[in-house]
């Protein structure tokens, strides 16, 4: 039987219509449909890419002898390697070793549906919540769904266990009311080696940046002529650290005149040789050294670019009055916000960075209840006052 191809061999029209461009059409070791151009029109030349490439992807997916739990999840890990985040990695070995621990560590060919319909349950009786037992078999079913792809395993053994029903939790945001009061006893923070925290409120409600891409966001990305912000990766270098954006490679975003002009004066109060737009020169010289001595790392880049940031927004919460709420849901704000100017799901979709429609369906769900409460509440209001006034005119007639 001859063996199903791998890697495809796409011939597409160059733009000027007078030649081809080849790409290679494949899945990567992650599920994801891919393409790679090859820059060049010779078809010879592409096949034999193409062939190569085939025997590249084929041998990660040689079939292995008997393979423990434990064996099998470093197996993947490896085999995954770094295309996915190191921090994703984490969680996801962390969930595998929770099973581990409940199940044992057996062979991988040995799993059934029983043991995930039990490790479910085992969650739930030590006090897990619902959404973290969800979340843990859906890390531990691309394990197994890896190692079906991989021909490691015949079959996912957990496709079928249900995750425990999660209650539909309310998107929380802030009022109006509660960003400025955020930003006004943010403005009290400012000082030589202190985060300018009313400014990076400013850019998280303007923009709906994560608070990582704010912490990691360099002059280069800041487009004052054309009045956009870029949302980019960074590469490690002698000024950068290596940073990974979450679900999307590359986004703009719109910079309003306002925000413009805080983030020149800014930039005429910095030392030219800071990179960074939002992290303080004393933190940047110490992140430097820790880079000199190999004490950064990826994680490092994401988490902790800023100590103790969220002790630093709890006090500015404290200071602002305003109900204890996550830094987070600042981008939250701005999402709904962009909904309620009337903006579409894809255009909210492509400025938020979310990787699919469900996350984004779930804000566009959120403003829809909350539309249909405020009209519920004020045709209420509007009936219950034309019921209280024909009651004042029936009772002066009496009288």
């Amino acid at each position: 039987m001859k063996a199903k191809k791998l890697v495809t061999l796409w011939e597409r029209p160059s733009s000027d219509g007078n030649g081809f461009t080849y790409y290679v059409l494949y899945t990567d070791e992650v599920g994801k449909r891919r393409q790679k151009s090859l820059g060049h029109c010779d078809k010879r030349k592409a096949e034999r890419q193409r062939a190569k490439f085939e025997r590249h992807l084929r041998i990660g997916q040689v079939e292995t002898g008997s393979l423990t739990l434990k064996e099998f999840v470093k197996d993947s890990l490896a085999r995954t390697g770094d295309q996915i985040r190191e921090s994703t990695q984490t969680e996801y070995r962390q969930a595998m070793m929770s099973f581990i621990d409940v199940v044992g560590n057996m062979d991988c060919k040995k799993v059934q549906q029983s043991h995930g319909e039990y490790f479910r349950q085992a969650c739930l009786d030590r006090g897990e919540s619902p959404a973290t037992v969800s979340k843990k078999l859906r890390e531990i079913k691309r394990f197994f769904a890896l190692g079906v792809q991989r021909k490691q395993l015949e079959e996912n053994p957990i496709l079928y266990v249900k995750p425990p029903k999660v209650p539909k939790k309310r998107i929380q945001i802030y009022t109006d009311e509660d960003i400025e009061a955020l930003i006004k006893a943010a403005s009290g923070f400012q000082c030589e080696d202190i985060l300018e925290w009313d400014l990076l409120i400013t850019l998280a409600i303007t923009t709906g940046m994560r608070k990582s891409e704010l912490l990691n966001l360099v002059w280069d990305d800041v487009d004052f002529a054309g009045m956009t912000i870029e949302v980019n990766p960074k590469e490690d270098t002698e000024d950068t650290w290596e940073w990974q954006i979450k679900d999307s490679d590359h986004r703009s975003l719109p910079l309003r005149d306002d925000v413009k002009r805080l983030l020149t004066e800014l930039k005429h109060r910095r030392p030219d040789d800071y990179p960074y737009v939002m992290v303080p020169p004393v933190r940047y010289d110490a992140i430097q050294r820790k880079r000199r001595q190999g004490k950064w790392t990826l994680s490092d880049a994401r988490n902790s670019v800023i100590n103790n940031f969220t002790r630093q927004f709890g006090d500015i919460l404290t200071l602002a009055k305003v109900d204890k709420r996550t830094f987070h849901d600042i981008r939250r704000t701005a999402i709904t916000g962009w909904f309620r100017q009337g903006l579409s799901e894809y255009d909210v979709m492509t400025l938020a960075g979310h990787a699919n429609f469900e996350t984004t369906h779930k804000f566009y769900l959120a403003i829809a209840d909350d539309l249909m409460a405020r009209a519920r509440k004020a045709v209420t209001h509007e009936v219950s006052q034309e019921l209280l006034r024909k009651s004042c005119q029936h009772r002066l007639r009496i009288a």
